[in-house]
């Protein structure tokens, strides 16, 4: 076949890619008509994974990660015919929980900037969004205590996480030596702290909303001022980077939660439950609430103590494990779990990769 006609070849297959995604989408309706009747969510991560893992399984000659991608907008073609309300992030446009957001729904499906993550728990709460993205944890700095308290206090429950590799830039106008002040969300700044203390040693750190919203003000008021932000967020908004990659840790990492007003059902192949414990105060409550885990061979993913902020020197504990809450291991240790704690709350189960 001469060039022309394997490019004409493409043409036919594309047209018929077509002719599939447009029978693909009118199902995708009906089944949004059906959940509707049936209350059931729109978003079913775990489904999602599981159609996605096996597509790769059954294309081996595609890599894996193009074939997600590709996938992954299908998908969020379906998504967002059937969704009514926006997914709310942490704002605005280019903020890495964005990148998150666009990681878990892909671009086809409504969002909403939010300055606050009290805001984005407040919108999924009455029904403004349908779901919410909010940062949990750095692998630089450990967790977000804002979300985590939120989720503590929160009847929402976390229906998928997202892991996002975060390169973090310096932008604004320069030179390097000019710069007075370097703005950006706390989190950011700490990340990047040891680079910032070497190359602006003077300037002068401030908090913002976000990322992002530190970009907007150095695009609006240039002088002396930089933000600490991604490459996404500084070029949508034509403010140059100065330095790339400064964050202190190459393998810098954010885990990102989506919450919405309804758990998952078990189903993923894979799957974690987070928990919240409130320990009562008596002699090795902490070893007896770790060892209903323990004794049924549940490994902890991982633990974190927050101050609890209704009495002093009370902490709650939240606790990542394997396995859906629903299952008779995970179960069994709840009942022991609620004979040694003063709250057992749980805050949802979730496949462990999503998008």
């Amino acid at each position: 076949m001469s060039l022309e006609e394997h490019r004409r070849e493409v043409d036919r297959i594309d047209r018929e890619i077509l002719k599939l995604l447009g029978e693909r989408l009118q199902v995708a309706r009906a089944i949004g008509e059906a959940k509707l009747k049936s209350g059931a969510p729109v978003y079913a991560p775990q489904r999602e994974e599981q159609l996605l893992r096996t597509l790769t399984e059954a294309a081996p000659g595609i890599p894996a990660s193009g074939l997600r991608a590709v996938f992954r907008e299908v998908i969020s073609l379906s998504i967002g015919a059937q969704m009514a309300k926006p997914v709310a992030y942490l704002g605005p446009e280019g903020s890495f929980t964005q990148q998150a957001q666009v990681r878990a729904f892909g671009s086809s499906v409504p969002s909403l900037p939010l300055r606050s993550i009290g805001d984005i728990f407040a919108a999924v709460e009455s029904g403004e969004a349908s779901y919410g993205v909010v940062p949990v944890e750095n692998s630089t700095e450990g967790v977000v205590s804002h979300s985590l308290d939120l989720l503590a206090e929160s009847d929402l429950k976390v229906v998928a996480q997202v892991t996002l590799s975060v390169e973090q830039c310096l932008v604004g106008h320069g030179p390097l030596d000019a710069v007075t002040r370097v703005l950006s969300k706390d989190i950011a700044l700490a990340q990047c702290r040891g680079w910032l203390s070497r190359h602006v040693p003077a300037a002068v750190l401030v908090e913002s909303d976000s990322t992002a919203a530190a970009v907007e003000i150095v695009a609006r008021e240039p002088k002396g001022q930089a933000a600490v932000a991604s490459a996404t967020a500084a070029e949508s908004r034509g403010v140059p980077i100065l330095a790339r990659g400064i964050q202190d840790r190459r393998d810098n990492a954010t885990r990102f939660f989506v919450i919405g007003t309804a758990a998952n059902t078990g189903g993923a192949k894979d799957e974690v439950t987070s928990v919240v414990l409130t320990l009562k105060h008596e002699p090795g409550a902490l070893q007896g609430a770790l060892a209903a885990f323990s004794d049924r061979g549940i490994n902890l993913i991982r633990i974190e103590s927050r101050p609890s902020h209704r009495r002093a020197w009370e902490y709650l504990f939240f606790i990542d494990f394997p396995g859906h809450w629903d299952t008779a291991a995970v179960q069994a240790a709840v009942t022991e779990l609620k004979g040694r704690c003063e709250v057992v709350k749980w805050l949802g189960s979730y496949p462990q990769s999503a998008g």
